[in-house]
């Protein structure tokens, strides 16, 4: 589907699509057919009019959240896959899904706000909230299409445009105008938000979308290729507001915010902007499906495991301190950091929230005891020496326990976060830190590492806050966009760590793992004890592969390209982008 296409469709498809099921989130109306004369008629309604903005038209950009996020990144191996070496071009099939998805967000939430605009049975208070939330999702749409993409159209009224008829001719303009547009929105979605204190429901409201503000002016600074102090400014200003009146605090175990439960994974609030999914397959697009490209076959019982042979990054797991490489009771006596574990399942890992109905997960047991892990893989698979946690439900007996509903094949309610208020506390670390307000740098961070169980630092440097990030949101298809901004200021720097990484596999690691796993035997208690096991791998046959030369990493990788169909029905796309003044040309008027 063009882009065009996109723009055309939506206006008059987007109740056929808008309609789908979350639990309570999402309930869906009783009727059979709606449109904008018999719909949006009461506030209820209108809730549910906007609903499926918080996963639907998202849907076809969850592969490539992670691959760009999280393998262009380093913190992913995938195989020989393009986003690991930096050659993805204009036909890859996920660039063109995730196009295409934001474009729709777009193009939904523009006819969704125009839908409950023209409304008259809605109380205007439940209006207001509802084209706020649009808005804001509209704004992060357009947030990571300026990062992957750099200049992009903007298409401000699907109908204005189709009026036109110029709908394949619409101009680029530069990244500084789109993140001025972002920032328009979002200004105007707080107008119209309320501001919760508690009894958070997963809906945004004003203090997600300031805090997404926040993120969007601290990406903004370094746009123009010299850090700006105004934006940073104006980003630390915006996150001390949420982290002082939101009501919102961290979640005091790590793991939990990664949880089915809305109540376990929502209890303070920490999620912010969510993708919100249904356990159902109707509409097709509504679910989850991210646990089925990244663990391996026999973890649950759907038959919809395929990622195992993809994995966190040797990289990424030296960055917690985790050498797989080393005696995996070693590192259980030495390590503090509860992320790493709640981001990276390694040998010797167990998890008391996965597979609850056989007393817990033992990630060797899984891999090797036919009898514990039917259908298992019967090897570790982990290219690098860990698989993935993060976006895993488990089974269907933990699906069941957390929501009261049953998954289906890649049909599952996992919520993916998108903005924690964690990220918060590190933009206002970062901001503070870099217009000279060291102290309050070093205390968010900390605040950070304690919640992680890590030793608190005795000082900070933009070193120490860059890999805070990176610790705390592995995983969560953020890390990229981090070297993104980066290269705005600091392209050398951006393009010398990347150089850098341990981007390559460990060969031969479940020869590693098999052999350790042959000396554990079952307790008393149905667990595995590992006491007597014996980790010896053959520094020949297992080892980290220092062979392979590391990708050539240039300026043009931080910007992606356009799909091709795109080009070809817009030759505009590919002209230099014009300079317009944003908000003299894109005007709210509600």
């Amino acid at each position: 589907m063009k882009l065009n296409d996109i723009i055309k469709g939506v206006v008059v498809g987007v109740l056929a699509l808008g309609f789908c099921s979350c639990e309570e989130f999402l309930n869906r109306p009783g009727e059979d057919n709606y449109n904008t004369a018999n719909f949006y008629q009461n506030d209820a309604q209108c809730i549910q009019g906007v609903n499926y903005l918080y996963n639907s038209p998202w849907y076809d950009f969850q592969r490539a959240f992670i691959k760009i996020g999280e393998v262009m990144s380093g913190n992913m191996y995938w195989g020989s896959s393009p986003y690991l070496t930096f050659t993805t071009n204009s036909t890859d099939t996920d660039l063109v899904n995730m196009s295409y998805s934001l474009w729709a967000v777009n193009g939904h939430a523009n006819t969704v706000i125009m839908n409950i605009q023209n409304s008259e049975g809605p109380s205007q208070a439940v209006k207001n909230q509802c084209i706020g939330e649009a808005l804001t999702l509209k704004a992060l749409a357009y947030f990571f299409m300026v990062r992957t993409f750099g200049e992009v159209p903007i298409i401000h009224d699907n109908n204005e445009v189709l009026t036109s008829g110029k709908y394949n001719e619409v101009n680029k303009v530069t990244k500084e105008n789109v993140y001025e547009y972002i920032i328009l929105t979002l200004e105007k979605a707080m107008e119209l938000l309320p501001k919760k204190t508690s009894g958070w429901d997963g809906r945004i409201d004003y203090y997600a979308a300031e805090g997404l503000l926040a993120k969007v002016y601290l990406t903004k600074a370094g746009v123009t290729g010299t850090l700006n102090n105004d934006d940073l400014t104006k980003a630390a200003q915006y996150a001390k507001d949420v982290i002082d009146n939101s009501g919102r605090t961290l979640t005091p175990k790590f793991s939990d915010i990664f949880r089915l439960a809305p109540a376990t994974y929502n209890q303070t609030g920490e999620p912010m902007i969510s993708w919100l999914w249904a356990a159902g397959r109707d509409p097709w697009t509504q679910q989850n499906t991210l646990q089925s490209d990244l663990m391996g076959e026999g973890f649950s019982e759907t038959g919809d495991l395929w990622g195992g042979w993809g994995g966190p990054s040797y990289d990424l797991m030296l960055a917690y301190g985790a050498d797989p490489l080393i005696d995996p009771r070693e590192r259980a006596r030495t390590e503090t950091d509860t992320r790493r574990k709640s981001t990276i399942m390694m040998a010797g890992d167990e998890y008391e929230y996965f597979w609850r109905d056989k007393g817990g997960f033992d990630l060797l047991r899984y891999i090797y005891d036919d009898e514990y892990g039917k259908g298992g893989p019967d090897q570790f698979q982990g290219p690098c020496g860990g698989q993935n946690c993060k976006h895993l439900y488990g089974n269907t007996a933990d699906h069941e326990e957390e929501t009261g509903l049953t998954p289906g094949n890649m049909c599952y309610q996992l919520p993916t976060h998108i903005l924690r208020l964690s990220d918060v506390y590190l933009v206002y670390a970062e901001a503070s830190f870099l217009t000279g307000n060291d102290a309050d740098a070093l205390a968010y961070v900390n605040k950070i590492r304690e919640r992680a169980g890590a030793e608190p630092l005795d000082s900070v440097t933009i070193k120490d806050i860059w890999k805070e990030r990176r610790l705390e949101l592995a995983g969560e298809g953020d890390y990229w966009y981090d070297f993104v901004r980066r290269s705005y200021y600091e392209m050398d720097a951006a393009i010398a760590e990347l150089t850098a990484q341990q981007r390559n596999e460990v060969y031969s690691y479940d020869a590693a793992c098999s052999d350790y796993f042959e000396g554990a035997t079952l307790n008393a208690a149905g667990k595995m004890d590992y006491s007597a096991c014996e980790w010896n791998p053959d520094p020949s046959v297992t080892y980290y592969n220092n062979t392979t030369p590391a990708p050539n990493v240039t300026a043009s990788v931080f910007t992606l390209p356009f799909p091709q169909e795109d080009v070809v029905f817009n030759p505009n796309l590919l002209q230099p982008a014009v300079e317009v003044d944003v908000r003299a040309t894109y005007v709210y008027n509600f």
